[in-house]
């Protein structure tokens, strides 16, 4: 990717993962070639704020749900809207129009995903899965589980083939 990028004769930062800053403007014909570069290595161009907004969004879900082991103390929309730097009704509103969905259910859809995963694990227990997910009560977290998959964590706990999804087509309708 780096190379790609010198070849264009392009100076970046690379600010996070798949996401690069590029210092100057880039014209046409330099976005036109960084698109067809990605697309020989699987990356796709994503230059459309809303779009690139709507990522980071997914990303920072995926992060906290599916990668963090750190508890956070603070509700969803204030953490969002720290992490991204814009007002969480923006946020909402934005993700809702292009998405279809709630932003609310796209993190729910992945705290149910990520619940069916460490049932499967089995080295936590039901309340130690809820303490860890930030559920208040191991109630909570089997409402929202059984509302979702239409089965309670104990039921689902004892099927043979149990049902996940791969992260990247949770939450999209």
């Amino acid at each position: 990717m780096k190379e790609e990028l010198k070849k264009l004769g392009l100076h970046f930062i690379v600010v996070d993962l798949g996401e690069v800053e590029i210092m100057e403007n880039i014209s046409v014909e330099q976005s036109g070639k960084l698109k067809t570069a990605l697309l020989n290595s699987g990356f796709e161009l994503i230059d459309d704020k809303r779009a690139v907004l709507i990522e980071k969004i997914k990303n920072t879900v995926i992060e906290m749900v599916h990668h963090s082991n750190e508890i956070i103390k603070t509700n969803f929309s204030n953490y969002l809207s720290e992490k991204l730097n814009h007002d969480y009704t923006y946020l909402a509103n934005l993700f809702s129009e292009v998405q279809g969905t709630t932003i609310e259910q796209f993190i729910i859809s992945h705290k149910v995903e990520r619940i069916k995963e460490l049932i499967i694990y089995g080295e936590l227990n039901i309340t130690e899965i809820a303490w860890k997910m930030n559920y208040s009560s191991v109630a909570h977290l089997s409402n929202q589980f059984k509302k979702m998959t239409g089965l309670s964590p104990s039921h689902f706990k004892q099927l043979k083939d149990k049902r996940r999804s791969p992260i990247e087509e949770v939450g999209n309708s």
